[in-house]
């Protein structure tokens, strides 16, 4: 009786053509609930998009076009894939990218070492955990110190990571919870190294991971219903992430972003430039203006439509972002950060459009009269919010064309109080978009579980649904914290439930609030320090990094997806006064000292380092200020990228012993004295093995490590699927068992279309022989009607003439 219900549900919700639907109903009740049961249960394939009913009939409903709004996304299987395929690959990145650079940063003759934040106070390992939850605190269980411990997790989540790549299978959410704890363990003594809105981002979304990734069991269903579900939280994140972003440029009243001009300044003064960003540089004004506008208008606008019933509003919108995110790595080196946001945007594809990619065709459905309506709806709505987005773009920013000078003048018509007007008006309906978008899903998710052929697999399927809209209606709620962080009075209206749920879930870092690019520093000439160190207090030599500027004639490097941690430390440190960076004080007395895991932070090949043979005596910090040059007046470009003045002393000439260095290093707690003896490893051979794959693997450059990692794991995947394709037989057992294998499916197909054919026949035979039965009933109760009324007028006639046993015997 349930399956016959479901049954008939899906033939009511799930086909978009009412008639069809009323018919196919129809058809289910004019069978009896005998004859039903005699003939078979009724079962649904919501994978084909087919209700089937074994041995009676069988109606083809089109569930995945009618389970969503006209024009609204498909189906997000291949998405999903390409998703984690990529966030393993980011992983990879992640870790291979911090483990070169853990001696020297967290070592413990590192600049901070991180075995100063795991100290024992008395608590047992449950309360450690509680507190500072990651897995170092099992290392002395390994006999390992802090160090090779982290080392080991590192390597551990870079091996696991390719395996992810390169093994389809592996692809569990329980190797993503893996991943995912090693990085938070990594995280949560990374102290300011590793406290980037980057890393909290890896870290939100690898928890989003574990929901999306499927988990293999022997009895579970090739496809789960409610991926699309765990699936939206990945689009209300790059939601989150990109608004965000573009509205704190305006709620920081940065006269740069106010006045269209931060872009003048910004491929100059960001961290770690491209070459690509000095010629960026010497584009126009009004085009940098121009370029800012456009920025404002992806990041704030566009993020509306996410979540848009339309589904062309939503591949432009993954466009523009996809766009916006390349320009920002063709002209600077942002690790892994905007390759994982254009991850995020695969929330916004479907099926269908990967498939375009792919150049694979897909059979064009029918549409009806009512189809081609709504479609022509969808097309007059989409232009029309294109042409209202343009509007407000050219109301708001003064848009006008100049033809005698070829550009565009561009200006914010707009004041600080109407965008805060603006944000307190779109903060609380943007997530009450957020509510409704995510209830769709859940209610077409639990359809879609009730309609799964088999009580087991249906009850699985339901579990699962209602296990997993929990957690991401649970997700959302918590996001919702650091989200209206944006805009005071949303804030201050939330559930006081929801707060404190994002108090406790807190320190694992599932949400995060985000804001890029709040301010842009360097208007006045790019700070930079630049280190100096000297044998005999007179005579100064610089100590040139790797990645950030300090060579005038050095081309900008080309690092991404690697981050140089400590070089982007140098760039922060040059904003303000050296107090404001403990760690620097730490890297003058590792340098002093001459460790050598912090001068290949420095320089990879040792030989480019000044000191490598003698450490120096003495060294001292100046601030400079760094501008890109100017190409000449015939065109030609300088034979020098960069120009610089002489700004001040940022750090004062010291030595070991030096009363001013060891001042500092106690102010800060640097300069403690670790009493405790040397951790004798009792697994030697993982010592061994941990050292000895540091040792190969920290004399190649970072960045040249991680690509050739990523081209190896690319090259077997792609030698897979092309096996995967031609699948040539090396064995004449393993060909006939191929072929065998084959004629089986060959002939299951066979005897099931029969079988559907008989099905299908037997079907229309009992429908018309119920029809003529009707008929025939219909005709024969009509006859005997107008027999009975016949003979009753002639029984009136002769009433009066009959004797009484005659009228008794009529």
């Amino acid at each position: 009786m349930f399956d016959w219900l479901a049954a008939r549900d899906c033939a009511l919700w799930a086909n978009q053509n009412v008639e069809a639907g009323f018919s196919a109903w129809k058809s289910l009740r004019r069978v009896s609930g005998a004859a039903a049961a005699a003939e078979g249960e009724v079962c649904v394939r919501v994978s084909e998009g087919v209700c089937v009913k074994p041995g009676f009939h069988q109606l083809h409903l089109p569930l995945q076009e009618g389970l969503r709004f006209p024009g609204n996304m498909g189906e997000t299987r291949l998405p999903a894939h390409m998703f984690l395929w990529s966030l393993s690959a980011i992983y990879m990145f992640a870790f291979a990218s911090l483990y070169v650079q853990i001696p020297g940063l967290y070592g413990n003759e590192g600049i901070l070492p991180a075995r100063w934040r795991l100290r024992v106070v008395g608590k047992s390992v449950w309360e450690q955990l509680r507190d500072t939850p990651t897995l170092l605190w099992f290392g002395p269980k390994l006999g390992l110190d802090t160090q090779h411990c982290m080392e080991l997790l590192s390597l551990s989540g870079t091996v696991l990571s390719l395996a992810a790549m390169t093994v389809p299978a592996l692809r569990d959410c329980r190797l993503y919870l893996i991943l995912w704890v090693l990085y938070l363990s990594l995280y949560q003594v990374g102290q300011v190294f590793l406290y980037f809105q980057w890393d909290n981002l890896l870290l939100e979304v690898g928890f989003l991971a574990v929901l999306i990734a499927p988990m293999r069991m022997p009895w579970s269903c090739r496809s789960s219903f409610h991926d699309s579900v765990t699936f939206w939280l990945l689009r209300w994140l790059l939601f989150r992430l990109m608004f965000a972003s573009g509205v704190v440029k305006l709620t920081s009243r940065c006269p740069t972003w106010w006045g269209l001009t931060a872009l003048t300044y910004h491929y100059e003064t960001q961290c770690i430039p491209t070459p690509l960003a000095w010629f960026a540089h010497q584009l126009p004004v009004w085009f940098q203006k121009l370029s800012v506008l456009a920025t404002f208008v992806i990041e704030i606008a566009v993020p509306f439509l996410f979540f848009s019933p339309i589904r062309r509003h939503r591949l432009s919108a993954f466009y523009m972002q996809v766009l916006l995110q390349v320009l920002i790595i063709l002209s600077g080196n942002y690790n892994f950060f905007n390759l994982l946001t254009i991850v995020l945007c695969f929330s916004l594809l479907d099926d269908e459009h990967v498939n375009f990619w792919l150049c694979r065709r897909t059979q064009q459905k029918e549409k009806n009269s009512l189809q081609a309506v709504m479609a022509w709806v969808c097309v007059a709505v989409e232009v029309g919010v294109y042409a209202l987005l343009s509007y407000w773009t050219v109301l708001y920013f003064d848009l006008k064309v100049d033809w005698d000078k070829k550009s565009v003048s561009s200006k914010t018509a707009f004041t600080h109080y109407e965008f805060n007007s603006f944000l307190k008006a779109v903060t609380v309906p943007s997530v009450w978009i957020g509510v409704l978008s995510l209830t769709w899903e859940i209610i077409t998710a639990m359809f879609r579980s009730a309609c799964v052929r088999g009580v087991f697999r249906r009850l699985w399927s339901t579990m699962q649904w209602g296990v997993f809209s929990a957690a991401a209606a649970s997700m959302f709620a918590i996001s919702l914290v650091p989200y209206t962080y944006i805009e005071y009075e949303a804030h201050s209206n939330l559930w006081p439930g929801v707060r404190r749920a994002f108090e406790l879930t807190d320190r694992y870092q599932l949400v995060n609030s985000y804001g890029l690019f709040r301010r842009m520093t360097g208007v006045g000439g790019r700070p930079e320090v630049i280190m100096e160190g000297s044998v005999d207090g007179s005579t100064w030599t610089e100590i040139e990094f790797m990645y950030k500027p300090g060579n005038l004639s050095r081309a900008p490097p080309v690092v991404t997806p690697h981050q140089p941690r400590l070089d982007w430390q140098m760039w922060f440190a040059a904003l303000g006064p050296h107090t404001q960076s403990p760690w620097f004080s730490s890297l003058v007395r590792r340098l002093l000292q001459g460790k050598r895991d912090v001068i290949k932070l420095i320089q990879t090949d040792e030989t480019q380092y000044p000191f490598i043979k003698q450490p120096p005596v003495y060294i001292r910090a100046h601030r400079y200020k760094y501008w890109f040059t100017e190409p000449k007046e015939d065109g030609s470009l300088p034979q020098r990228w960069w120009r610089r003045i002489y700004v001040e002393e940022f750090y004062p000439p010291v030595r070991l012993g030096d009363a001013v260095l060891e001042d500092m290093l106690t102010q800060h707690g640097l300069n403690i004295k670790d009493k405790s003896p040397t951790r004798r490893a009792s697994c030697s051979w993982l010592l061994r093995m941990l050292q000895s794959v540091g040792e190969h693997v920290r004399d190649v450059p970072a960045h040249v490590l991680l690509w050739t990692l990523f081209s190896s794991a690319a090259t077997v995947c792609l030698l897979n699927c092309l096996r995967s394709h031609t699948r040539p037989p090396t064995h004449t057992h393993s060909r006939e068992q191929q072929q065998e294998e084959e004629r089986k499916k060959e002939e299951e197909a066979r005897k099931e279309a029969e079988e559907e054919e008989e099905v299908r026949q037997e079907a229309e035979e009992a429908v018309n022989e119920q029809e003529q039965e009707e008929e025939e009933e219909e005709e024969e109760e009509g006859y005997e009607e107008e027999e009975f009324i016949k003979r009753s007028d002639e029984s009136d006639g002769e009433e009066n003439t009959e004797s009484e046993p005659v009228r008794k015997r009529k």
